[in-house]
């Protein structure tokens, strides 16, 4: 049937990701770093996505294409819901991407700039993808947000060369288990660092961990790193 469906011309296309999160029936995905239509069938052709493009990649062309499939795109949200992604429409701020540092500026003083060493976006266990490609032969840093607070060198002593996931047991209401699992079943990880307060509540989180390795059926090297209310670090 001929209908009125999206372009995206690949030339304008920045990849920022914008016209996915605000396509709310998953038509659009970034793939090798341009936003693609990925199926016909989820496009409706209203074009909610073409004023969120900066760049003015996105029209609405005429020309013979599947009708659209209501239950196809129900099927799509659900799979990708499954897989740990953001839901369509939501924060750009969610979406997972890499990051390259450049080298800090020289500071003004004879004190060294300070740098993060955080790799990847987004950082919360809820929001990350688990099938995202900076799991791939990754080592990970699973740790409380507190931790990040208590202890001063949480940048250089454990994010340094690791991909960080952090987390609150006991105020998110959510079983960490089920998402590290499936991180660690989707991905091939190197190892695991599971950073925590002394506090009793912070236990949810190494339990999570603990319990998503034997979920996975996988034998991956991790260990526990204990951080004091007064940021030092608990001798085992």
């Amino acid at each position: 049937m001929k209908r009125k469906i999206v372009k995206i011309d690949e030339d304008k296309c920045i990849g920022c990701g914008l016209c996915v999160t605000a396509c709310h029936e998953g038509a659009l995905q970034m793939i090798d770093g341009k936003a693609k239509l990925i199926s016909d069938a989820y496009c409706d052709g209203l074009g909610d996505c073409l004023p969120e493009c900066p760049t003015g990649a996105i029209t609405i062309e005429e020309r013979e294409a599947a009708a659209f499939d209501t239950e196809a795109v129900k099927e799509n949200m659900a799979k990708r819901a499954a897989a740990g992604f953001p839901p369509s429409g939501g924060c750009p701020g969610s979406r997972a991407r890499g990051l390259v540092r450049k080298e800090a500026a020289p500071a003004p003083s004879d004190h060294s700039p300070a740098t993060s060493e955080l790799l990847q976006w987004p950082v919360q266990i809820k929001l990350v993808p688990t099938n995202a490609p900076y799991f791939s032969n990754a080592s990970l840093l699973i740790a409380a947000d507190c931790t990040a607070f208590a202890y001063a060198n949480f940048h250089k002593d454990f994010m340094r060369n690791r991909i960080t996931l952090i987390g609150c047991p006991k105020l998110d209401a959510v079983d960490y288990s089920d998402k590290l699992t499936a991180i660690i079943q989707n991905n091939s990880i190197k190892n695991i660092t599971v950073l925590r307060m002394e506090v009793p509540c912070c236990g949810g989180i190494e339990f999570a961990v603990k319990k998503a390795l034997m979920n996975s059926g996988k034998m991956i090297p991790w260990q526990i790193v204990t951080v004091t209310t007064d940021g030092q670090i608990l001798e085992s």
